[in-house]
């Protein structure tokens, strides 16, 4: 059941938007202090400052802090803060000024009006002779008790004024000082590139814990059917060593989670597929890998996905088919990268898919590369070949 909302009279929020809007009302208090002829000055000088960029930073600051309330932040997120990009957020940072000091005006003379009506009511009630409405151009005569009961009422109707000019105030402010088409797009892109990344960091995480724990598994098994003390250590080093790796590549994921200002740890290459063939061939596996073609040609954005396409291959392998001969084959020739990685299909099973070989195939794509996995001539084959001009297959 959803929370019920408290009442405007009783919400912080309302206040500072009576300030917010005391606060416009202050420019032509100044001006009246200096000239008290030219009426209309205030909002000309109002406008002029409106088309300053700096002025739509500070009025979306201070519309952010007084109209939307530390329990608004959605609301926040509708005014920009952010100096004007372009004379479109110009004119409307312009007409706000104009709209801010009119409101500002009415409210302050509301306020004096109905605050000094109450107090005169307040006073009539106990006194004899006739007493001034404030700023009202009226006066009504004292010494009728009654007056004391009219007395809030100006009061109250002055809440409900500052309540509902607030909420003016502030859709205004959403209207005119909210973000540009411009600054939408841009904020979605920004968007769009965090769900991005977060989407590459899962892969990694997916990739590099699922390979240490895939091999700490088969190693464990082997191991206790073993029964030999020296498989044993054999081991016993190759799961430390695989779980120090896994352990070095969740530091880095960390770091960039956190935004550390410290150093990132590089991520692997393909340069270092080496301690991936070692790993499998430690868990019993017999891996015949050759590569064709200089590792240098690669770029790193390529070289460290298709390390990761190698790692997730052979987990793969040693996840379903246990520690059987593997073949990996890197490839470098004609502008692209050729991986494969092939082992015969256990007891007769004609497939394998999951999460991994989506991720697989999500690496590729993003590179504009292409990725193919599935049973051929009695073996699973994966294949993936990616471009080394990236920019180009952008």
């Amino acid at each position: 059941m959803p929370a019920l909302s408290p009442h405007p009279l009783i919400r912080p929020v309302t206040y500072t938007r009576w300030l917010h809007l005391f606060i416009g009302a202050v420019v032509w208090g100044v001006w009246e202090f200096i000239d008290d002829e030219g009426l209309f000055a205030p909002f000309v000088l109002v406008g002029l400052v409106g088309l300053i960029p700096a002025t739509r930073l500070a009025e979306g600051l201070q519309a952010r802090l007084l109209l939307t309330g530390d329990g608004h932040r959605e609301s926040a997120s509708e005014i920009a803060a952010a100096p004007s990009a372009s004379w479109a957020d110009r004119g409307r940072t312009a007409l706000w000024m104009e709209v801010r000091l009119a409101l500002g005006l009415l409210t302050a003379y509301l306020t004096a009006a109905l605050a000094g009506l109450s107090f005169a009511l307040a006073r009539a009630a106990g006194g004899t002779g006739p007493v001034a409405m404030g700023a009202l151009p009226w006066s009504v005569p004292g010494g009728h008790w009654w007056y004391a009961l009219l007395a809030p009422l100006p009061a109250l109707a002055l809440l409900a004024a500052a309540a509902g000019l607030g909420t003016l105030i502030t859709a205004i402010a959403r209207r005119l000082l909210g973000p540009s088409g411009a600054e939408r797009l841009a904020a979605l892109e920004e968007r769009t590139e965090l769900l991005l990344e977060r989407n590459r960091i899962a892969r990694e995480l997916h990739d590099s814990i699922g390979h240490a724990l895939t091999v700490a598994v088969v190693q464990a098994g082997a191991a206790r059917a073993a029964r030999n003390e020296e498989f044993t250590v054999r081991a016993l080093t190759a799961i430390e060593e695989t779980g120090r790796a896994a352990l070095e590549d969740l530091e880095r994921v960390l770091l960039v989670l956190r935004e550390s200002g410290g150093p990132v740890p590089a991520r692997p290459t393909l340069a270092d597929t080496a301690r991936l063939l070692e790993s499998a061939r430690a868990s019993g596996a017999t891996v015949d890998a050759e590569v064709s073609g200089p590792l240098s040609l690669v770029p790193g954005p390529v070289s460290r996905e298709g390390y990761r396409i190698v790692q997730e291959s052979l987990t793969n392998v040693l996840r379903h088919a246990g520690p059987v001969p593997t073949r990996v084959r890197i490839t470098i020739a004609g502008g692209r990268l050729e991986l494969e990685v092939a082992n015969p299909l256990p007891g007769g099973r004609t497939g394998r898919g999951g999460g991994g070989l989506r991720g697989i195939r999500e690496r590729a794509a993003l590179l504009g590369g292409r990725a193919t996995a599935g049973p051929e001539g009695g073996e699973w084959r994966v294949r993936v070949t990616l471009p080394l001009d990236i920019a180009k297959s952008a």
